[in-house]
């Protein structure tokens, strides 16, 4: 009986050891790699948003054309934003879930950047007016995009996406949506 306790109490211990690993390894920072860095195993050099890239207003956050590879959870946290321009980085796979939490924004200018996803949860952005998603490495779309009925403009250019995906989600989108494809 002892030996089942002490075997449960270790495995437990493990998986909690492990969920916090994963938090924070998956816990996106803001970095800014020097531009002349062509090896992955150099260090970063760590920032965090910097005051000069967001407006007096705290409306706008201009992060673009900064080298960065991941993005720091501190920005999902300024709820107050309107517009967020991530553009011209070295952003890959996909967008922190957590980009549901700015539920002001406006504006989301993710382009030129190496992702190959896009989350779900972008679709529960409801005042979002434009989603730049061009230049990237995107193969496939949520359809939560449809969810989008204060959309203006969608960007998809310089994709991969399928053409399906896109049929499903125009179908939910207002017909006044400019839907920018190759």
């Amino acid at each position: 009986m002892l030996q089942r306790i002490i075997i449960i109490v270790v495995a437990v211990i493990i998986i909690l050891g492990l969920m916090a690993f994963s938090r924070n390894a998956n816990a996106p920072q803001v970095t800014n790699t020097p531009a002349n860095t062509t090896s992955d195993t150099e260090t970063s050099v760590q920032e965090e948003v910097r005051p000069e890239s967001v407006t007096e207003s705290s409306l706008e956050a201009d992060l673009s054309s900064q080298n960065l590879t991941t993005v720091s959870q501190q920005l999902f946290s300024r709820t107050e934003l309107r517009e967020l321009d991530l553009s011209d980085n070295q952003l890959s796979g996909a967008l922190p879930a957590e980009v549901r939490q700015l539920q002001d924004l406006r504006v989301l200018n993710l382009s030129d950047n190496q992702f190959t996803g896009v989350p779900a949860e972008v679709g529960q952005l409801r005042n979002l007016e434009v989603l730049d998603l061009s230049n990237n490495n995107l193969t496939g779309l949520p359809y939560e995009l449809g969810n989008l009925q204060n959309l203006k403009t969608l960007n998809l250019q310089g994709n991969e996406y399928s053409e399906a995906d896109l049929a499903i989600i125009r179908a939910e989108l207002p017909s006044t949506v400019e839907v920018l494809v190759d």
